[in-house]
């Protein structure tokens, strides 16, 4: 009479029973930063507001339209913006693990 074995614990030669462990890597909802469309959206407008400061010149009565200081302001908000958004996307996920399984 033979007892049947489970998969969990199969018969070894010896018929001892082993446990088996397996390794899982759970993986976070979000990617890196880098590899997002929110990045490239960030690079483009800061670059874009940068650009207009300096392309947008003196108005007929001498006065800077588009001065230096509030485009870095812009850039400043834009900045913030985009890491409000990061955090937001990253607040529901969780990081990388590897647990073991049984």
């Amino acid at each position: 009479m033979t007892a049947a074995s489970s998969p969990r614990y199969p018969e070894t030669e010896t018929g001892q029973a082993r446990d088996t462990y397996t390794a899982r890597q759970t993986q976070s909802e979000t990617k890196l930063s880098f590899k997002t469309s929110e990045m490239f959206a960030y690079v483009a407008s800061v670059v874009a507001v940068l650009v207009a400061s300096l392309v947008v010149g003196d108005g007929s009565d001498g006065v800077d339209r588009f001065p230096a200081d509030r485009a870095w302001l812009f850039v400043t908000l834009l900045t913030i913006g985009y890491l409000i958004s990061r955090g937001l996307a990253k607040s529901g996920s969780r990081e990388t693990t590897n647990t073991t399984r049984r």
